[in-house]
């Protein structure tokens, strides 16, 4: 890993932006798929890739939900205005 992600990796998961845990979950996957790792390190980086995926899908359904809310209320806004 670079040294950026060696960083990246001490922070918890629920620390990073959606953006930092998806970079760190790319060099996840390139690192397991060279099979260079030993059985312990891979199944950290296993893990540590399990829990990005869950915290991104976590950022994304928040994301999905704030927008969905924005939406209806500017739609509603404009059927007020419209009335």
């Amino acid at each position: 890993m670079a040294k950026t992600s060696a960083k990246k990796s001490e922070l918890s998961v629920e620390e990073l932006s959606y953006e930092e845990a998806l970079a760190e979950l790319e060099g996840i996957v390139e690192s397991l798929e060279d099979g260079q790792s030993q059985l312990d390190e891979s199944m950290k980086l296993f893990e540590r890739g399990q829990a990005l995926v869950t915290h991104c899908g976590a950022l994304l359904e928040s994301a999905q939900l704030k927008v969905q809310k924005l939406a209806g209320e500017s739609v509603t806004a404009f059927e007020e205005e419209s009335e």
